[in-house]
């Protein structure tokens, strides 16, 4: 064959194709495992997004398989830039959530083994906080606690925890 006749190489390997197809179909995965609240923040297409919710009810591995590979091969026709931007910001929101529901699950457990010294504590770091009311939740959860009963007093002060922090 002459030189001429001969096609140029290609840019890209055919190895460099399928890492690309790979990872397209793992973005796909992601987005299969996401809850449809947060789908709806992402930027896809009507197609995609009825691809992904048909995978999120198949249960055969064989049928899902095949759909996680149909939704990859839409994936190809889609700039994943912003969708892999927009699952960042979806994780780091996530990552802040989850921050902010450890420091309330530390006052409370705080507030429950160490007494009036977590209480003022807490008090001088949430000066709006209602010390009376938040004394009252502290001390029906804290006999909770020993009398080893469910009344709800450690749910109840909980969630003046939350909305206290929330308004900070």
């Amino acid at each position: 064959m002459p030189l001429s006749e001969r096609k140029a190489p290609d840019p890209f390997s055919k190895s460099h194709a399928k890492r690309e197809m790979q990872a397209l179909q793992e973005l796909g995965e992601k987005l299969v495992a996401l809850p449809a609240a947060q789908l709806a923040k992402l930027p896809l297409s009507d197609e995609l997004i009825e691809a992904i919710r048909l995978a999120q009810t198949l249960k055969a591995n064989e049928g899902k398989r095949r759909q996680l590979q149909f939704i990859g091969k839409l994936m190809r026709n889609v700039d994943p830039l912003p969708i892999q931007a927009a699952l960042e910001t979806l994780r780091q929101e996530t990552k802040k959530n989850l921050a902010h529901f450890h420091k309330m699950e530390e006052w409370r457990d705080r507030l429950l083994a160490e007494g009036d010294e977590a209480l003022q504590a807490f008090l001088e770091a949430y000066p709006q906080a209602d010390r009376q009311r938040l004394r009252q939740l502290q001390r029906k959860a804290q006999q909770d606690y020993l009398k080893n009963s469910k009344t709800g007093a450690g749910t109840e002060l909980f969630k003046y925890l939350r909305a206290l922090l929330k308004m900070k």
